[in-house]
C-alpha cells in the first residue's frame, strides 16, 4: 500500500526560488522521486510545462491574505459524483481531476499506478470511509479543456461562503 504526503504549496518558485505575491498565478505538479512524490510549484514566467514523468499539474493563485477560507461540498458528494462520472463516456479527464482532488483532500489516497491492457497508465486509489478501491485512467485535459474541467468543478463542488 502507498500512502503519499502531498506538501502545502512553498509559495516560492521551484526554478528561480522566487517568493510568490499574494494574488499571484502559478503552477503545481505532482512529481514521484523514489517511493516518494514531491510537490514543485513554479511561476508562470518559469513554467514550461509539466516535467516528464509527472503525476498531475494545476494551475492556481495563491490567495489574497483578506480572503476567507475555500469550502468545498461534503466529501460524501464529492465521492458521489466522482463514482457517478465513472458511467459517464467522455468524462475520464474530469474524473481523473476529481481524483488528484479527492486525494488531496484526503477523500481517497493514491495506492499504486498501473497499465492497463491498452498500454494507458491507470492510478489505483482507495477510500478509507467507504472502503472500496477505485481505477482511474490517467487523462490528464489539455489547453482551453483542463479550464472548463476546472469551472465545473468549481461550480459543482465549491461554495462560497460555506453555508448551505
Amino acid at each position: 500500500m502507498l500512502d503519499f504526503e502531498i506538501q502545502r504549496c512553498a509559495r516560492k518558485c521551484a526554478k528561480t526560488d522566487r517568493e510568490f505575491s499574494a494574488g499571484e498565478t502559478f503552477f503545481s505538479v505532482l512529481i514521484p522521486e523514489g517511493a516518494e512524490v514531491v510537490r514543485r510549484d513554479y511561476s508562470q514566467e518559469a513554467w514550461d510545462g509539466p516535467p516528464e514523468g509527472a503525476l498531475g499539474w494545476w494551475k492556481c493563485q495563491l490567495p489574497e491574505s483578506n480572503v476567507r477560507k475555500a469550502h468545498w461540498a461534503p466529501h460524501d458528494v464529492m465521492l458521489d459524483y466522482f463514482e457517478r462520472l465513472q458511467e459517464q463516456t467522455g468524462q475520464e479527464d474530469v474524473r481523473y481531476i476529481l481524483a488528484l482532488l479527492m486525494s488531496r483532500k484526503r477523500i481517497v489516497r493514491v495506492e499504486d499506478t498501473e497499465t492497463d491492457e491498452t498500454g494507458r497508465e491507470v492510478l489505483v486509489v482507495f477510500c478509507p470511509r467507504t472502503e472500496a478501491e477505485y481505477r482511474v485512467p490517467v487523462v490528464m485535459p489539455e489547453g482551453e479543456r483542463a479550464r472548463q474541467i476546472q469551472d465545473e468543478l468549481v461550480q459543482l463542488l465549491f461554495g462560497g461562503n460555506g453555508s448551505s
